[in-house]
């Protein structure tokens, strides 16, 4: 399903959101990012040539941040600067350089934070609460793989399993925390929990910030018309978002979020205008973007700057996956999770049906930016979803001339 939002607007960047996300505090966040391990960039902007020409656009980018981190995922961008900053909070006479070097270890050896997480927020906290030197609590649903939750551990977290899905580990965690004394480090809002969730947001600027200095794209020419972003409860697609527009200001590309067709709760707030809850199971093959709850701070961003909200099935999610790691005589092999391949899907989806492509706004000359959010975070899924193995897609990759 595709609808195209009412509110969206193209005109300069509104000063009530500067006020909350700006280029400004995304550049000293991946400043203070760039001393850990634990962030690699800047990640590749990979040209899929040939796949832009079978679907029919002037260029298909992919932004792969399967590479941001040894974490995997982009979240790595998320969390830990939180961490950081509500550290400081507490301790405003450290360096912000100092925290995830380890150097206040001692001071924080009782600090406890806590966090839901469908698998790659929380792997990127307990990596982040292990160098700061403080204790990582990790609440995870039922349908978290083994797999994941082997990754989280792996890191010194705790591990609290639950029944039931992403919302109701969500709630669970802010029940622990609020009996436990602990720091609920989440991705997502809620009422009277606002700074930390922006602070995960605007860790996700990154992402667009590289990308306008790899395309050299210049406030008045953006180097693309459309830009996917994934779901989930709206902080990728709020962080990306935001600083593109705030950089572009009216020339901003049109962005198209997408989500699981059974977790649609941001576009059923497109619908309800307001923040709403899906109206499905939530359940996904896209785990990092079951998400049932739209992030209400995430909306503030959304709202006015989204110009489409779409859903996707799972089979097209796979279908994607595996187009990816493929590649083909131009286009490198790229290893891309269920949720990673997301924004690919959701373009061929579209490529597909010629009424939906003109709806999109979509045609020859489009020039798509998608984003490899994951790679195979799970392995052991990734080889049974591809059938082949996340180590031989890269040594493909690797070699690709």
């Amino acid at each position: 399903m595709l609808i195209s939002n009412p509110h969206a607007m193209h005109a300069p960047y509104p000063a009530k959101l500067q006020a909350i996300m700006s280029i400004e505090r995304a550049g000293e966040s991946r400043h203070w990012l760039s001393s850990w391990p634990g962030v690699a960039g800047p990640t590749p902007l990979r040209e899929l040539p040939d796949l832009a020409s079978k679907l029919q656009v002037a260029r298909l980018s992919v932004k792969d941040e399967s590479l941001r981190s040894p974490l995997g995922s982009f979240k790595a961008l998320g969390a830990p600067i939180a961490l950081v900053r509500q550290i400081l909070r507490l301790h405003p006479g450290f360096r912000p350089g100092d925290i995830l070097a380890g150097r206040h270890a001692d001071a924080l050896a009782d600090y406890t934070v806590i966090t839901a997480t469908d698998g790659n927020h929380g792997r990127s906290l307990a990596a982040a609460a292990r160098d700061a030197g403080c204790r990582c609590v990790i609440v995870l649903h039922a349908h978290v793989s083994r797999e994941r939750e082997q990754a989280i551990a792996a890191h010194g977290a705790r591990i609290v399993r639950i029944a039931g899905n992403y919302d109701a580990s969500v709630e669970e965690a802010a029940r622990l925390a609020a009996a436990n004394g602990w720091q609920v480090i989440s991705d997502t809002s809620y009422e009277g929990y606002q700074d930390i969730p922006r602070d995960v947001m605007q860790g996700y600027g990154t992402i667009a910030a590289e990308v306008t200095e790899q395309t050299g794209a210049q406030r008045d020419d953006c180097a693309y018309t459309h830009v996917f972003l994934q779901g989930g409860v709206g902080g990728l697609a709020a962080g990306v978002a935001s600083w593109l527009w705030e950089y572009h200001d009216a020339a901003r590309p049109g962005f198209i979020v997408v989500e699981p067709e059974q977790a649609d709760c941001l576009l059923q707030s497109a619908l309800q205008g307001a923040p709403a809850r899906a109206t499905g199971s939530v359940d996904s093959v896209m785990a990092g973007l079951a998400c049932g709850e739209t992030s209400p701070l995430a909306w503030r961003f959304l709202d006015p700057g989204i110009d489409h909200f779409m859903t996707i099935a799972d089979d097209e999610a796979i279908e994607a996956m595996r187009t990816l790691a493929r590649g083909s005589e131009r286009d490198p092999p790229i290893v891309a999770g269920e949720s990673g391949a997301a924004g690919l899907a959701a373009l061929q989806a579209l490529r597909r049906d010629t009424t939906l492509s003109v709806r999109a706004g979509l045609g020859p000359h489009s020039r798509v930016l998608v984003i490899n959010t994951e790679g195979a975070t799970d392995p052991w899924m990734y080889e049974k979803l591809v059938g082949a193995s996340p180590v031989a897609v890269a040594k493909r990759g690797h070699t690709h001339a």
